[in-house]
């Protein structure tokens, strides 16, 4: 795997990274509907473009397997291919925001165990709660600091 920052969001990178967020959504946030995932992904193209930062994890082919976006010292977003979690991709990705983006923070959705022990394990600890998610939905969201 190549790990890169995307300089050049494309049409097409930005196809593709959409596509593999819904994927991902899909297969990991299970307190979601399905019109709920619909009605996020309107948004997905937009943060995709916005986000300082935006590293995507490439295989052989060029495809991309996973993605990250970075702002500041937070991490914003990340994803993986549901065919590519549990190898290792999600820790190499985090293990490189910290190193070459000083990432410090996140935030995680609460009805996402899987997500929270994942960011415990490379070293993050809650340090706050909200009951409501940054749009204002009612899924709790734990903020997260690299202890």
């Amino acid at each position: 795997m190549n790990i890169r920052e995307a300089k050049d969001r494309s049409p097409l990178l930005i196809g593709q990274l959409t596509e593999l967020w819904e994927r991902s959504v899909r297969a990991t946030h299970l307190f979601l509907s399905a019109e709920e995932i619909e009605a996020i992904k309107a948004y997905v193209p937009q943060a995709l473009k916005s986000v300082p930062h935006l590293i995507v994890a490439e295989r052989e082919d060029g495809s991309p397997a996973a993605f990250m976006g970075i702002g500041g010292q937070k991490l914003e977003m990340l994803f993986a291919a549901p065919e590519e979690r549990g190898k290792g991709l999600g820790r190499r990705l985090v293990a490189y925001g910290i190193t070459q983006y000083a990432v410090r923070e996140l935030t995680v959705n609460e009805q996402n165990p899987a997500a929270r022990g994942f960011y415990e394990h490379m070293g993050f600890r809650a340090v706050r709660r909200s009951e409501r998610d940054e749009q204002g939905n009612p899924y709790p969201i734990l903020y997260m600091e690299l202890g």
